[in-house]
């Protein structure tokens, strides 16, 4: 039998999910042109700010496969893995 999530398991699960529709957000933001003085310029930026951090270094770990930045999908699945362990 499975144990239910803890107070903490369950808080972890929730930024998780959180992180994850920021991912989801500056990913959909790319395929945009999001000009310097625009509306979108500061979500973009605080989107930037808190994702770049971890797919910086994914990106570094990659080989590069003709301009196809796959970085966001395998941050996706190892937050959906982290998720998974956590509960």
């Amino acid at each position: 039998m499975l144990a239910a999530c803890t107070g903490s398991g369950r808080l972890i699960q929730q930024l998780l999910n959180l992180y994850l529709i920021a991912v989801f957000g500056r990913v959909i933001l790319s395929w945009f042109p999001v000009s310097p003085g625009g509306a979108m310029a500061g979500v973009y930026s605080f989107l930037y700010t808190i994702t770049e951090p971890v797919l910086g270094p994914i990106r570094r770990i990659m080989p590069p496969l003709g301009g196809l930045d796959l970085s966001p999908i395998v941050l996706l699945f190892a937050i959906q893995i982290l998720a998974g362990a956590v509960c």
